[in-house]
């Protein structure tokens, strides 16, 4: 595994002779994964904890000889979130011959959608990209892996409904969201929802870099007054609006966050938990360190003599790293199992993907079923609570408004 970090211009030129020649004279006993990150830009307090993650579960994988005896290769660029970057990440990977592609933000997804199905090479948008992906169908190559915008959405009006009595009728509900493709890519669903569930929806949108929002607090919490509050922002945004609800006196326990706003990095940069108490966060990965696959990283590190991965501090984003990992593996597990233990293709293990059913991690993720239909895998969330100085799991894995999230696939082109 190496971080190689984004280049430009001349040197893919340069390089371009050389990976390819490298690559026709791969290992036979080898596959390699192609892992998009952003270490070092605007999303950096994600990924310096979710690609650890990635690569630590591969390093798990490897150490106990890889997946079907095959290793496992990562090679990882940071993109610094630049669409850009991205695109030459995915020529990079091409020539590395990677048969799989770990896509990283909502812009470079829709950048790198018609190039992953002209060159036939799949990639993962676990929580983020365009919601109509979830039809394989229609977007062959683009797995989402993960609960969508829409299906988040509508699990976040889910919950508001139940944390309310049971109805939403009469209700207000504010949604806050990062002014970008990806904070208005849930407004199809939470439109909808708003006429058929008789609640009143007000957006308030925060333009970036999302770090100023006193105008919109102050706008719901001292005019509009909802019910409940609906937040979808990420980067340095969460932590801000935590900090901002809370001055403003408005109750934590009413608000939800859509799940990149949902980490121990946010908390902690809102002033800790005691100011958080009672903030709500969508998750698609277990919190925390309680899971045997975590466990598992933490012994292969100590039989090394090293300390426990200090990017574990964030388990939520940690967690999703070891989680894309481990279907990334699962996957690829199928297809070498149907092609009799033969090294396989991008376009196998594309079947491979389509062909994950049960898998839980051990309870870290919910039991993901992936199909030619759904590659989104039943978008299934938790909700998980800052409660006593933690985050608290707050219920089992639930789905919600599937028939409305389905109607508006059936309507995307």
């Amino acid at each position: 595994m190496k971080h190689t970090r984004c280049w430009l211009g001349a040197a893919f030129a340069a390089g371009a002779v050389a990976l390819a020649a490298g690559a026709a004279f791969a290992q036979d006993k080898e596959v390699v994964f192609g892992l998009q990150c952003d270490r070092t830009g605007a999303t950096q307090t994600v990924g310096i904890f979710l690609c650890p993650g990635y690569h630590d579960y591969i390093a798990l994988l490897n150490s106990k000889g890889g997946i079907e005896g095959y290793k496992i290769r990562v090679v990882e660029i940071d993109h610094e979130y630049k669409v850009p970057p991205a695109m030459e990440a995915h020529e990079r990977f091409k020539l590395e011959g990677a048969i799989l592609e770990s896509l990283y933000g909502t812009p470079q997804t829709a950048a790198l959608t018609k190039k992953l199905e002209e060159d036939k090479l799949l990639g993962t948008s676990p929580g983020f990209g365009t919601a109509a992906a979830t039809d394989g169908k229609k977007f062959p190559y683009v797995f989402p892996i993960a609960a969508s915008y829409w299906s988040q959405g509508a699990a976040a009006v889910a919950f508001a409904k139940n944390e309310l009595g049971g109805s939403l009728k009469g209700k207000k509900i504010a949604y806050l969201f990062y002014d970008n493709p990806a904070g208005k890519e849930p407004l199809v669903i939470l439109e909808d929802l708003a006429k058929s569930e008789g609640f009143e929806l007000r957006t308030f949108a925060v333009p970036a870099p999302g770090v100023e929002m006193a105008a919109q607090i102050l706008d719901i919490t001292g005019r509009y007054r909802p019910d409940f509050v609906i937040a979808h922002l990420f980067g340095r945004s969460p932590s801000v609006s935590i900090k901002e609800l809370k001055g403003k006196g408005y109750p934590l326990s009413k608000v939800v966050s859509l799940v990149w706003g949902a980490s121990e990095a946010d908390i902690k940069a809102a002033g800790g938990y005691a100011v958080a108490e009672g903030y709500h966060t969508l998750q698609f990965a277990g919190v925390g360190g309680d899971f045997q696959v975590i466990k598992d990283i933490n012994a292969m590190y100590q039989s090394q003599g090293k300390p426990v991965p200090a990017a574990q501090e964030v388990s939520v984003y940690y967690n999703r790293g070891v989680m894309i990992a481990a279907i990334h593996a699962e996957a690829t597990r199928n297809a070498i199992k149907a092609k009799g233990g033969a090294r396989p293709t991008s376009e196998d293990v594309k079947k491979g993907m389509e062909s994950v059913n049960g898998f839980t991690l051990g309870g870290m993720v919910p039991p993901m079923e992936i199909t030619e239909a759904d590659h989104e895998g039943g978008g299934w969330v938790q909700v998980w609570t800052v409660k006593g100085g933690k985050l608290v799991k707050n219920g089992d894995w639930f789905r919600a408004y599937r028939d409305v999230l389905n109607k508006h696939l059936a309507a995307t082109n």
